[in-house]
């Protein structure tokens, strides 16, 4: 493998690492606004419990499951793509090690 071949490989990984912080970032957001959601939807089960289930407490409840379950949707799409570019590290870790 040319120099030039090895650098290239190397600017590739340090932009795919980059990728993958930004990625790993993204779902951390996921992940805490998915806990924040879930604190909300225990605190409203927990009031229906209490003081029975008032129209809006159910459409509020109602509306933060949806919420919560938009969330993980995008967590889900958002841990592929990290599984996505860790293969592309590992690749190159790959190329670069043969070389």
């Amino acid at each position: 493998m040319t120099e030039h071949a090895r650098v290239e490989l190397l600017e590739r990984r340090l932009s795919l690492v980059a990728a993958l912080s930004a990625l790993n970032a993204e779902a951390l957001k996921w992940t805490q606004f998915l806990g924040a959601i879930e604190m909300d939807i225990l605190r409203m089960e927990l009031e229906i419990g209490r003081s029975g289930a008032s129209e809006q407490l159910v459409r509020d409840l109602h509306g933060a499951q949806t919420s919560a379950d938009g969330i993980r949707t995008a967590l889900s799409d958002c841990e592929e793509r990290i599984a996505a570019a860790e293969r592309q590290v590992d690749e190159v870790d790959r190329l670069l090690a043969a070389a």
